[in-house]
């Protein structure tokens, strides 16, 4: 057993006991929530590591938990969504929830995002320990992974949890180029390919933040044919 707790939003009964067989298994601690409500009554009380989180819940939707929990806390929030429509998945993202996995996921799919996003935790706290430059400045653009906060002329940018991690690492390898998947893997801790969608949702909010005209961006760049990189 690890010390990570995970917390389980789902209503329909079959797949919450298999999340909870499965992610035990895993050897983490599960706590449940079959509504909106009790989801956030269960943070409150839990403090969990991460939440796995369906948006068609009884009482509180998914997307409403989601904005809720953002307010209280920066706890990774992963979304499971039945919904095809893409405006769901985007709007879940815009409220603060890190990812995705639309229904119907193999569990092995789900196992590994969990693991991909304690990794990133652990990738962190080893950075941090290592002593590695916790400050980086770009032009007018600062990044204090100290304080998780980033300013750009001297004003704080309003980021997201993800957005953040993204133009953290960015500039952090200013001028190197990133395709989709590598960003999947350095940012989000994927192993594998994910939705890389993702990736450009994120990539389309930063340039709204830190570019004068988004449309044509002078500091987050797309690399035609590769991805995207940053320069000063």
């Amino acid at each position: 057993m690890n010390d990570k707790t995970v917390l389980v939003v789902e209503d329909e009964e079959t797949l919450l006991e298999a999340l909870r067989y499965n992610l035990s298994k895993e050897g983490y601690r599960v706590a449940a929530a079959t509504d909106g409500e009790q989801a956030l009554e269960m943070a409150e009380r839990e403090h969990p590591d991460l939440v796995l989180l369906d948006l068609m819940l009884p009482k509180l939707d998914g997307l409403e938990v989601t904005r809720i929990l953002r307010k209280r806390s920066n706890v990774p929030i992963l979304m499971l969504t039945a919904r095809a429509e893409e405006v769901d998945k985007v709007v879940g993202l815009e409220l603060g929830a890190d990812d995705y996995v639309t229904k119907p996921f193999s569990m092995r799919e789900l196992l590994a995002r969990v693991r991909a996003v304690f990794r990133r935790q652990e990738m962190l706290q080893a950075a941090s320990a290592a002593g590695q430059p916790r400050q980086f400045t770009t032009g007018e653009l600062s990044i204090d992974l100290d304080t998780h906060q980033a300013t750009l002329a001297g004003q704080p940018l309003s980021l997201k949890p993800r957005e953040y991690d993204l133009l953290a690492f960015l500039v952090q390898n200013k001028g190197h180029a990133f395709t989709r998947d590598q960003l999947l893997q350095h940012v989000w801790g994927y192993d594998y390919s994910g939705d890389t969608r993702t990736v450009d949702v994120h990539v389309r909010w930063l340039r709204e933040k830190i570019e004068s005209s988004p449309a044509e961006p002078t500091r987050l760049l797309t690399v035609r044919g590769v991805g995207y990189r940053f320069v000063a």
